[in-house]
């Protein structure tokens, strides 16, 4: 075992049968760590642009304290960790020579790692503007009564319009990424179950997603609303469809992100029973 207890592999198979259980035992705050294990493990890194994917996993005693994966030449992301748990792997990856774009975390987690790996490397931390907050469904709570209009499963037939969605939503958010027919299957898109909500006459004017059920939880991805159509419900709508179609599915954690710069999405997600869990942190390394 090495001294500081960092354990790192290119083996997402090994790292599951390490850190499973530990991520599983508090799937909210491990979201990330659950889903692009589970995106590489069935589509490997590759399919995601990435060089090679590194995973980390802190045992002391043979007690998983603490996780981290980076897809490079992409940035680490971490489950909550200590200070001194922060510290010890900035050192760890600063002296193998890793160079890091950003760090990704709860937002106690990334500020304590950022300011370690700048000790370590003197790299300038820079906090990125989008800020993000984590929800945990409590009790759900549909709008009442609901727009008009129903919902909508989408299918493999609707794969055109799928794409359509998901590329007005990248753009909203600011995601660099081509979608189209030959990129989609290497997305982060492309592993999700889509709702439409339309309107009597079939006109499409909101879409939520949701990703397969993890750890015995799903995490709700996508909800996009065009500017001109909002303040209408539909939003709450297909969320509350989504959410209750995770319920059925047999999650026991519902979760979603959502931008702190939005208060009408957030006040949203909350009026559906949505509760804070954590407020998440991007810091870009100069």
């Amino acid at each position: 075992m090495r001294p500081d207890g960092w354990h790192l592999t290119e083996d997402v198979d090994e790292f599951l049968a390490r850190a499973g259980d530990f991520l599983r035992s508090r799937p909210g705050p491990h979201v990330m760590q659950l889903t692009w294990a589970e995106r590489v493990r069935g589509r490997g890194a590759a399919s995601f642009g990435a060089e090679a994917a590194v995973f980390g996993v802190l045992d002391r005693a043979g007690e998983v304290h603490g996780t981290f994966y980076r897809l490079a030449p992409r940035g680490v992301a971490l489950s909550p960790l200590t200070p001194e748990q922060a510290d010890s792997l900035a050192a760890h990856l600063a002296a193998l020579g890793h160079t890091l774009p950003y760090v990704s975390a709860d937002h106690g987690t990334a500020t304590a790692f950022a300011e370690s790996w700048q000790r370590h490397t003197g790299a300038t931390p820079r906090l990125r503007d989008t800020r993000l907050r984590l929800y945990r469904l409590g009790t759900l709570t549909p709008p009442e009564p609901p727009p008009a209009g129903q919902s909508r499963v989408l299918g493999e037939e609707d794969l055109d319009q799928v794409m359509y969605w998901c590329g007005e939503f990248a753009r909203a958010v600011g995601e660099d990424v081509a979608i189209d027919a030959g990129s989609w299957a290497g997305t982060r898109f492309a592993d999700k179950r889509y709702t439409l909500w339309e309107t009597p006459d079939g006109t499409p004017v909101s879409v939520a997603g949701m990703n397969p059920l993890i750890g015995g939880q799903i995490q709700v991805d996508v909800v996009y609303t065009p500017a001109h159509l909002r303040g209408r419900g539909y939003a709450a709508a297909v969320t509350a469809e989504v959410s209750r179609a995770a319920l059925a599915a047999g999650a026991h954690d519902v979760v979603l992100f959502a931008d702190l710069s939005n208060p009408a999405s957030n006040a949203l997600y909350q009026r559906l029973g949505y509760r804070r869990l954590t407020d998440w942190a991007v810091h870009e390394f100069s």
